[in-house]
């Protein structure tokens, strides 16, 4: 016999369902019990990480006594090596912040200043949707599923995009969609688009580095892409979804030439830089991973994904398969009568695991996400299998 779905209202954990983001939901997270919420990297250190952090001492001595400016450049091209981004390289106009969140409000702030509108894909993390809307730009949106069609894509971005920008992730983060899935084609196509209907296009690549190291998909120089093309792009990218440091992240900004001035004159007005301590103490990550194939990063990954895959296999949740197979996973919702506000709120009432709701995913039509959770993999793996055995048990408790 089936236990009654429990309504949020009936759960007195602070009225989660009632948030109004998703980074609300990811500080009440930090709260849980098991904290599968936030995308943020919590897993312990793999061997080589060790040594890094026992060097951190020597580290912090070594950026006391050098140059800021040579911290940043070891950074970028330690970056951008392990990306296989060459023409960044060259090109060297990448600018640096504390998160990817400063770098897209320094975006924002662009187009407010140019009153521009923006159209930006549904589902994405919601913070895009609320940084460029608490600057005052007009958005809409556009469905993911415009880029799943390589052959579609300027013909539909040319009967759907009717602002003066198009903001994309790639990969996009929950679904780990990536254009990737076709080589450079997708891509072509949206810059072809930008370029010929005179947008500005704004990557977010945040979640880049889980398509490195991968046999299925390889990601290619983008930057000689987009300056070869010349078309207006903005292009964000950051640490802060790889590496376990402690949210001692760096973002960066990289823009076409045309608007460079602009970006920097903004970027100067939010902060002076980054520090070079966590700069030094990056690259050393950076190279760490550069130097194992990414496999710290990676395997922790497809282990936690496989638990997560193999023991709610069968359940409510239908786990739905990512093109690149970024941090966290995406799950389906299989009861119709179920939303996904319910059932994080039962989850974390239950046995104490917080869960994101597809709601707050697709910020223009929130009821189209409640179908929808979203769960963070990068965790140590023994915490991360006792939580979905907790859900497992909860799911059992109400027959599910």
């Amino acid at each position: 016999m089936n236990v009654p779905v429990v309504s949020p209202a009936q759960v007195p954990l602070q009225h989660t369902h009632v948030l109004p983001d998703l980074t609300q939901h990811e500080i009440q997270a930090l709260k849980a019990t098991y904290n599968l919420a936030d995308a943020h990297t919590h897993q312990f250190q793999s061997p080589g990480q060790q040594e890094i952090v026992a060097r951190l001492p020597q580290l912090w001595y070594e950026a006391e006594d050098s140059l800021q400016s040579g911290y940043e450049r070891e950074f970028i091209d330690a970056f951008f090596q392990l990306h296989r981004q060459p023409t960044a390289l060259v090109k060297q106009k990448t600018l640096l912040s504390y998160a990817a969140s400063i770098s897209t409000l320094v975006a924002a702030l662009f187009l407010k200043q140019r009153c521009m509108a923006v159209t930006l894909v549904e589902p994405c993390f919601d913070n895009l949707h609320d940084l460029l809307a608490n600057t005052g730009v007009p958005l809409f949106p556009v469905d993911e599923t415009a880029f799943h069609d390589p052959d579609e894509i300027y013909a539909t971005l040319t009967r759907e995009v009717r602002t003066e920008a198009l903001f994309l992730v790639d990969p996009n983060n929950p679904t780990g969609f990536s254009m990737l899935k076709y080589g450079r084609r997708g891509f072509e196509e949206v810059v072809r688009f930008c370029r010929d209907h005179h947008k500005i296009l704004i990557m977010d690549f945040c979640f880049a580095a889980f398509t490195l190291f991968d046999d299925r998909l390889a990601r290619f120089d983008v930057y000689d892409l987009l300056e070869s093309s010349k078309v207006s792009y903005i292009a964000i990218e950051d640490t802060g979804k790889t590496w376990p440091v402690q949210d001692a992240k760096c973002a960066m900004i990289t823009t076409s030439d045309d608007i460079w001035p602009d970006i920097y004159n903004i970027h100067t007005s939010v902060l002076l830089n980054v520090s070079p301590f966590v700069l030094n103490m990056l690259t050393q990550y950076v190279r760490d991973s550069a130097a194992d194939g990414f496999a710290s990063i990676r395997d922790l990954l497809a282990q936690n994904r496989e638990t997560a895959r193999r023991e709610l296999a069968g359940s409510i949740l239908e786990y739905q398969e990512p093109v690149a197979r970024v941090s966290v996973a995406w799950f389906r919702i299989s009861r119709a009568e179920l939303t996904a506000s319910e059932l994080q709120a039962i989850l974390l009432a239950g046995v104490g695991v917080y869960v994101l709701p597809g709601r707050y995913f697709y910020w223009s039509q929130p009821n189209k996400g409640e179908s929808f959770i979203r769960i963070a993999l990068a965790r140590d793996p023994e915490i991360f299998a006792s939580a979905i055995a907790a859900v497992r048990r909860e799911f059992a408790r109400h027959g599910w």
